[in-house]
């Protein structure tokens, strides 16, 4: 994701794990969201991972960012728990 960072052409300052099968808590990971903010990525970090399904946090200093989002490349997490 070039262009993410302060000056133009430079990297972003994430690093994303793009495969689901090795997510790990504390992971950071880009995740869509259901609706009308389907058109923006997201960034978050893992907070527990499943068999099925990761619980991610847009904010890990915020006890009440909890998102459940499905288990794949980019997670998906519905509108109404983005906003919550």
């Amino acid at each position: 994701m070039q262009g993410m960072g302060e000056t133009a052409g430079e990297p972003c300052p994430f690093e994303f794990n793009f495969d689901e099968k090795t997510f790990k808590v504390g992971d950071t990971v880009s995740y869509r969201v259901t609706g009308s903010l389907q058109d923006f990525p997201f960034a978050g970090t893992l907070l527990e991972v499943h068999d099925d399904h990761v619980i991610i946090s847009a904010d890990v200093n915020d006890a009440n960012s909890r998102m459940r989002g499905t288990r794949e490349s980019r997670p998906v997490v519905q509108e109404a728990d983005a906003l919550a």
